[in-house]
């Protein structure tokens, strides 16, 4: 798969194209450019670290939205094993945007919600771009309920520009949905683990997020509003949205510092789009470290850590100011 660059990229692209030049020239006139060709590979090694050792807040909600990014299922296709599609809300009908299941991870057998986007105009029209209905919420809820009657772990993988807010998807109330499935998660007795693998924009993304652990893959974001959304609210001009990425703190090194979540998942160098199989193999030994810890509490104490997880966020404390005699 030719991975397609981002514009903070060509630097790297246009370094690799000198190289494969240089290696051609070599391979036609039978010289020998040994010294040149690893002098380049080390300039190409050094921008590429300098690069992402220094990436601002839009840049990385770029990479989040990468078109070639692993989505949920990929992630359900490599670190999941006995996945079995679960289907339909049992009142309106099924959401094909937040694909739900049973699945096996590990030794652990656990439910699985996600969230699924498309890679092009078929699979998007299919997926809603990854933007669930109500049906998509209650769906999910139903799928928790019952790992709570079976007593399995739920883990949510969350990667959504938010929640579908067309005329349908009011009229089916996706307020109350996404309200709903916030209370439940609160009192759900199983252990949770949410994980935001590309994008968690808005009441979209918490509408699945309430947790034990809240993870977040290293170029994912999670954010109350787009950067693009933002912009166009406070500067009435969508062109500002990178200054409204770094003004909403929604870069996973913000999050943790916030206490928003708890964990960051590493990526590969350059993205989880650049190497598929290594991604996934660090989130899966993410996901069974945790349920280790998790499933090793009792009920009562994870639903107390969870209630006061989710009472801290937002709440901060002022120092007294300075008097002087």
């Amino acid at each position: 798969m030719e991975v397609q660059p981002l514009d903070f990229e060509k630097p790297i692209l246009e370094l690799q194209r000198r190289l494969q030049d240089l290696k051609n020239h070599s391979s036609e006139h039978a010289l020998d450019f040994e010294g040149e060709v690893g002098s380049m590979e080390n300039k190409i090694r050094e921008t590429r670290r300098d690069i992402y050792d220094n990436l601002t807040a839009w840049q990385r909600v770029q990479i989040a939205r990468h078109i070639q990014r692993p989505f949920a299922l990929d992630y359900i296709a490599r670190c999941f094993t006995d996945w079995t599609e679960l289907h339909g809300d049992r009142v309106f009908g099924d959401d094909k945007a937040m694909p739900c299941g049973l699945a096996k991870i590990g030794q652990y057998r656990c439910a699985v919600i996600t969230q699924q986007k498309g890679r092009n105009t078929k699979e998007n029209v299919l997926r809603n771009f990854g933007c669930a209905y109500p049906e998509g919420y209650r769906k999910a809820l139903r799928i928790m309920k019952m790992a709570e009657k079976f007593a399995l772990p739920v883990l949510c993988l969350i990667d959504t520009p938010g929640a579908y807010p067309g005329i349908g998807s009011e009229e089916r109330h996706i307020a109350e949905a996404i309200a709903v499935n916030l209370r439940e998660m609160m009192n759900l007795r199983v252990p949770i683990i949410a994980v935001v693998i590309g994008e968690g924009g808005s009441g979209g993304a918490l509408g699945i997020g309430v947790a034990d652990r809240v993870m977040i893959l290293e170029n994912s974001y999670y954010s109350v509003i787009s950067p693009e959304a933002c912009s166009a609210i406070l500067w009435k001009d969508r062109r500002h949205a990178p200054e409204a990425a770094e003004a909403l703190k929604l870069t996973a090194d913000d999050l943790v510092r916030l206490g928003v979540v708890d964990e960051i998942v590493a990526e590969p160098e350059g993205g989880a789009h650049r190497d598929h199989d290594l991604a996934a193999a660090h989130l899966g030994s993410a996901l069974r470290r945790n349920l280790a810890r998790l499933t090793a509490q009792s009920l009562d104490d994870l639903l107390n850590t969870r209630y006061d997880k989710f009472r801290k966020l937002g709440n901060f404390a002022e120092g007294a100011a300075a008097t002087t005699a």
